[in-house]
């Protein structure tokens, strides 16, 4: 399954990977030597690779400092050694999972159309089979259709769903799903909540509201707030990132619909502008194809061209 899944993201990154590899081939096999105009190119193409300013300034920077610490002449030796420094950018912490262990409330929260109900079902899978006791609560209670949609993951994932009427107060769910969680023994608790930006102060009650609960109910349970993010949009990402910053305390991200952008460097322009880890990425439309990201195998898929390319 991994190297199925591994081999779904190269083929999804191509679009992306064939601009960055063929700018890398053209400034490391044009330059004869390291000067400015080297660099100007490299951090050029880093930056239409969708990558992105702040994160290109940051990797061009240590790109230098190593380049004078290795004495490194010759322009093609530079190539593995920028691969490297961007896989140091995207290295997710040791402890970025250590939530799964332990009684966890995740909340998925993400604008509409991103893939954020999606995304809440695939995680109920990828725990349910890990032997985990999974619960869903659905309280996008405002988006018509929401939880039907929601109810159908549900029942791929052969996860219970929680749910009220539509329109309904999504503290309330909250409060039901909490005494059904308790009540159950249940592990982890994955938490669908409304995608609108629109109105900030609403949504920034809503959430307090919810989290009083489970502060108060849950006292000493793990807390998760993942970002779910659409890979294709490229720096409308990063804004959304950034304004759902402002009402809940993001602590991880789920990129999704990396299955044909030609925007895949986006991912490194998140984690160094946002210092937020991505911490699960989709390839597809099926329920398997969500899954833990691995930076080694991103870059990779990003920056190196397969056998088969």
């Amino acid at each position: 399954m991994a190297n199925n899944f591994f081999s779904r993201l190269q083929e999804g990154l191509s679009k992306t990977r064939d601009n960055i590899t063929k700018g890398f081939d053209n400034v490391f096999s044009g330059f004869s030597s390291i000067d400015e105009d080297f660099y100007e190119e490299l951090e050029e193409i880093l930056i239409m690779g969708d990558i992105g300013v702040n994160a290109t300034s940051r990797i061009m920077d240590q790109l230098r400092e190593e380049v004078k610490k290795q004495k490194i002449n010759n322009p093609n030796d530079c190539r593995e050694l920028l691969i490297s420094i961007i896989r140091q950018q995207m290295k997710t912490d040791e402890h970025a999972y250590d939530f799964e262990d332990k009684k966890t409330v995740i909340f998925v929260i993400g604008v509409n159309g991103v893939g954020k109900t999606t995304s809440v079902g695939k995680l109920a899978s990828i725990y349910k089979n890990r032997g985990k006791k999974v619960l869903i609560a659905a309280a996008d209670t405002y988006r018509a259709a929401a939880t039907e949609q929601l109810r159908e993951w549900a029942n791929r994932a052969d996860v219970p769903l929680i749910a009220g009427k539509e329109g309904a107060d999504p503290a309330s769910v909250i409060y039901d799903a909490v005494g059904a969680y308790k009540a159950r023994g249940c592990d982890i608790l994955i938490v669908d909540t409304a995608g609108r930006l629109h109105n900030k102060k609403n949504l920034m009650e809503e959430l307090a509201k919810m989290n009083r609960i489970i502060d108060k109910e849950l006292s000493d349970i793990c807390r998760e707030n993942f970002i779910v993010l659409d890979g294709t949009t490229g720096q409308n990402a990063i804004i959304q990132a950034r304004e759902f910053g402002e009402v809940a305390d993001l602590t991880g991200i789920i990129l999704t619909k990396l299955d044909g952008t030609a925007k895949g460097g986006i991912a490194v322009a998140i984690v160094s502008e946002l210092n937020i880890p991505v911490k699960f990425i989709g390839v597809g439309e099926g329920i398997d194809d969500l899954q833990r990201f691995n930076s080694d195998e991103f870059v990779t898929a990003l920056t190196e061209f397969d056998k088969k390319d």
